[in-house]
């Protein structure tokens, strides 16, 4: 997922792009040619990609916002206003609003 980098204004959405199904393609068809060596990685791979595939669209915001935290250097608690405060730095045209529901999302899907 994305965050707004060019945006000016404040957003209340988040949108959520899938392209496993590119992706899952491709790593079919790299299968399909590869040798004894890679093949081991791209399974591996694959499996990765199928599992992401099957999260819910909740999962993966919850996964960004930590992500995201991770990405400014917070190590608090999820739950806190601190949390929303380093959700807002990471990522500066999200709203508050925005920012409390997607730290809602995460609180209720724990890692």
């Amino acid at each position: 997922m994305k965050g707004f980098a060019h945006l000016s204004k404040k957003n209340d959405t988040v949108l959520v792009i899938r392209d496993s199904d590119l992706i899952a393609a491709a790593l079919r068809e790299a299968l399909a040619e590869a040798s004894d060596e890679e093949r081991p990685g791209l399974e591996r791979a694959a499996a990765l990609v199928t599992a992401t595939a099957g999260a819910g669209e909740g999962r993966l915001r919850a996964d960004w916002v930590r992500a995201r935290l991770a990405d400014v250097g917070f190590t608090g608690d999820i739950a806190s206003v601190a949390a929303v405060k380093a959700l807002r730095r990471a990522e500066p045209t999200l709203s508050l609003l925005a920012a409390v529901q997607l730290q809602k999302e995460a609180v209720a899907r724990p890692a």
